[in-house]
């Protein structure tokens, strides 16, 4: 399915997830999911969020710089090759993974890609 991420730029500093995740507290949103990636400068913390909408203009009222964009949520088996089962018929669809992040637990694993077309990746995944 697709889903909408959440995507804010912060610097690499100490105190900074932290007042992202106060706001968001504040606003009584909750995070589903997030992943964070950095730099020796910025890092990009990206979050499936319970009220994207919210939750953007909330950090965007303290500055923060926001992006939302399209992905998909992926549900497998939490089984050994599930995963790459699923990155072959991407692959072999001409589909460019950009990045992935997700868990596993009680028995399904739930994955958040960003990918380079989303609503066929969709239908080949089904």
């Amino acid at each position: 399915m697709v889903i909408k991420q959440l995507s804010v730029f912060l610097q690499n500093e100490q105190g900074r997830l932290e007042e992202v995740t106060d706001i968001l507290y504040k606003h009584n949103i909750n995070i589903s999911a997030l992943s964070i990636s950095e730099t020796a400068d910025y890092g990009v913390l990206r979050m499936v969020v319970s009220d994207i909408d919210k939750a953007a203009a909330a950090l965007h009222e303290e500055d923060f710089s926001v992006k939302i964009s399209e992905v998909i949520c992926l549900e497998t088996p939490d089984l050994p090759g599930e995963l790459h089962k699923s990155l072959k018929v991407l692959s072999g669809a001409g589909i460019n993974l950009s990045y992935m992040y997700g868990y596993s637990n009680g028995g399904t694993a739930r994955l958040i890609l960003k990918v380079s077309d989303p609503a066929k990746a969709i239908q080949l995944l089904k």
